[in-house]
């Protein structure tokens, strides 16, 4: 699926309008959204309107420096958000100190993970990719596969 945005705003609402989908494929895992895209390309603003799907309050900026944050949930049969930024990392193997091989294992995990590229040899072979391109200075491309 391509979706094309033409604003900050209509990216976030793109995010809520595919939560739908994305919260209804059945799996043994947790849910793992994996988003790749250049540098300031909107995978935080996509990540924010998932959240605000979700019932998330708080602002929601990505963990650059953090590497991982959790949110509770409670709109959803799921229950914890994890929003990663593995731009800093040099491959999976830096994730292990923080549990990620449980927090990806457990079915009621939401795990977003942006520059999941640099990660990918632990994503679940059953995940959502989610790319994003600069069309233009406010328009994007989402493909999702």
């Amino acid at each position: 699926m391509i979706y094309d945005t033409k604003s900050p705003k209509e990216t976030q609402e793109l995010a809520g309008f595919l939560l739908e989908n994305f919260l209804n494929t059945e799996r043994k895992k947790a849910l793992v959204i994996a988003l790749e895209g250049e540098l300031g390309v909107g995978k935080t603003t996509f990540v924010q309107g998932l959240a605000m799907a979700l019932g998330i309050q708080a602002k929601i900026k990505s963990p650059t420096f953090t590497l991982m944050k959790s949110y509770e949930l409670r709109a959803t049969s799921y229950k914890l958000l994890y929003h990663l930024d593995c731009y800093r990392l040099r491959d999976h193997k830096d994730l292990s100190m923080l549990g990620i091989k449980e927090i990806l294992g457990n079915p009621k995990n939401i795990v977003l993970i942006e520059w999941s590229d640099r990660v990918k040899k632990i994503l679940p072979k059953k995940h959502i990719k989610v790319h994003i391109d600069h069309i233009d200075k406010n328009k994007r491309r989402v493909s999702i596969k």
